[in-house]
């Protein structure tokens, strides 16, 4: 027999973006929550993640509102030395742990219950005893998924390939437990994951002619150097934020453009000689890239199909592996591209990125739309959903949606309030500072517009203009805000 409960909020999902929307929540309402998940502990992904991952970005702009992750520090050695610190896994985790201990419970509006599935329509169970709960649904009630994103990392399920019973093969979560040395070791993928996966192993002295890395799609990167936040940095970010501007004014195609942008150093990639075929917003610094570049056995075949002994089988051909070979598989793709569905559906609410790659923010900014909005079209218009990026068309694609998102939230002053005093808004605290008095502020937010206006102009364009196989511009941005730029 099931227990009823009720609560005004029932958040499937206790990872960083339920975290994010439920911290509002308690910040700016009074309300009640309910917050279910599968784990043990607060922190999805990240509590099965590999032990060596971190940031990508810098700790300053992750995880609640209401409590900061960073300590306001630079790296002094490692791959990001001189650049701000980047929170690792398990300083990530026990922030996370902190933000429910410290914050969520002894507020006394969070019912927590870890170790719990949802089954359906307000139904959730407990994966420990079987004991079913039952979500009393009101008028007011409202059912949070924080699911949809799905992150996916490679201790999460088996490899999408067969592996015959004599190969060895771990994820990068078992790679610091290997017993022995091997004569080679083959790094399967080329996201985020092969790239920490690669520097780990360089950083604990295997050679990089030891290393093979199969490499499906060729990347491009963020330039991690170009997203600091502080006077020191003011310049290098300043001037790679204009550096960008002027090319996408320039250019007359979406191809062009990319290569502006390559050319200036704004998008690197491995091979200056291998036109890259995947964007996923990670970021790299040049000490990073650098140490990367200097492993040279990449295997460009297409995806594995099959690994033995003697032979890889890839879509594009095969290969003989080095024997004695030791595989990493990090082909999980983090957080893939998901069609976009309306964030607010009566009373239920699906957290999605209504800003590119910023995960975080974007369920932070979606429970400020709840709390703060009556009329659900006037929600959804603040939150048009920004799939992740998965191809270079996307970069352009996604920040045209996150400039028009941008525009229609210009015309709140409640909402430019909040983004204004967010500590999760990246992008607006790379900015250089609001003026205070008034009349500095109008022109000011004036500036900003009329460059954010011309650069979306282009950006519809150039999409228009050089359109993907199979896509459609006008539904890929369907819902935006279009007017804003006309």
């Amino acid at each position: 027999m099931s227990e009823t409960i009720s609560a005004d909020y029932l958040v499937i999902g206790a990872g960083a973006m339920g975290l994010a929307f439920v911290d509002t929540i308690l910040s700016d309402t009074d309300k009640t929550v309910i917050l279910v998940d599968r784990y043990a502990r607060p922190g999805g992904h990240w509590t099965t993640a590999y032990p060596f991952v971190r940031l990508h970005q810098p700790s300053f702009a992750y995880g609640v509102n209401s409590r900061r992750l960073d300590r306001g520090t630079v790296d002094k050695v490692g791959w990001n030395k001189g650049l701000q610190e980047l929170a690792t896994r398990d300083e990530v985790t026990a922030y996370f742990e902190i933000v429910m201990r410290e914050t969520f419970l002894p507020s006394g509006r969070v019912k927590y219950f870890p170790k719990h599935e949802y089954v359906a329509e307000g139904e959730f169970r407990s994966i420990l005893t079987n004991k079913t709960y039952r979500y009393e649904i009101g008028d007011q009630s409202r059912i949070v998924d924080a699911t949809y994103s799905k992150a996916v990392v490679p201790s999460m399920r088996p490899p999408p390939y067969d592996v015959a019973a004599n190969v060895d093969l771990v994820t990068p979560n078992n790679l610091p437990g290997i017993k022995r040395a091997y004569a080679n070791y083959t790094v399967v993928g080329a996201g985020k994951t092969a790239i920490d996966t690669a520097l780990w192993m360089l950083a604990n002295g295997i050679e990089p002619s030891s290393i093979t890395w199969i490499m499906p799609r060729d990347s491009f990167f963020l330039t991690r150097e170009s997203v600091q936040l502080g006077p020191e940095f003011a310049a290098q970010v300043g001037g790679a934020k204009k550096a960008e501007h002027e090319a996408i004014l320039a250019s007359s195609s979406v191809e062009e453009c990319l290569k502006r942008q390559a050319d200036e150093g704004l998008l690197p990639s491995f091979d200056s000689k291998v036109w890259p075929t995947m964007f996923h917003c990670a970021s790299v610094s040049a000490i990073e890239l650098n140490a990367a570049r200097g492993i040279k056995n990449i295997i460009r075949k297409g995806r594995v199909i099959k690994i033995t002994a003697g032979e890889v089988t890839l879509t594009k051909g095969s290969y003989q592996p080095v024997p004695d070979t030791l595989y990493i598989d990090c082909t999980a793709n983090g957080l893939a591209k998901h069609p976009p569905v309306p964030v607010f559906q009566g009373r239920n609410i699906v957290l999605q990125p209504v800003r590119v790659c910023q995960q975080v923010f974007s369920a932070a900014f979606i429970a400020h739309a709840e709390s703060t909005y009556n009329d659900e079209e006037e929600k959804n218009r603040l939150c048009n959903p920004i799939p992740m990026p998965d191809k270079p068309r996307d970069w352009f694609l996604t920040s045209l949606q996150t400039n028009l998102n941008w525009l229609e939230w210009a015309k709140h002053p409640k909402t430019m309030e909040w983004v204004s005093n967010s500590r999760l808004d990246f992008f607006g605290r790379l900015m250089p500072p609001v003026p205070e008095d008034p009349q500095g502020k109008a022109a000011y937010y004036a500036q900003f517009l009329g460059v954010a206006k011309a650069v979306s102009a282009k950006l519809k364009e150039l999409l228009e203009k050089d359109p993907e196989k199979g896509a459609n511009v006008s539904t890929e941005l369907k819902g935006f805000p279009l007017e804003s730029i006309s």
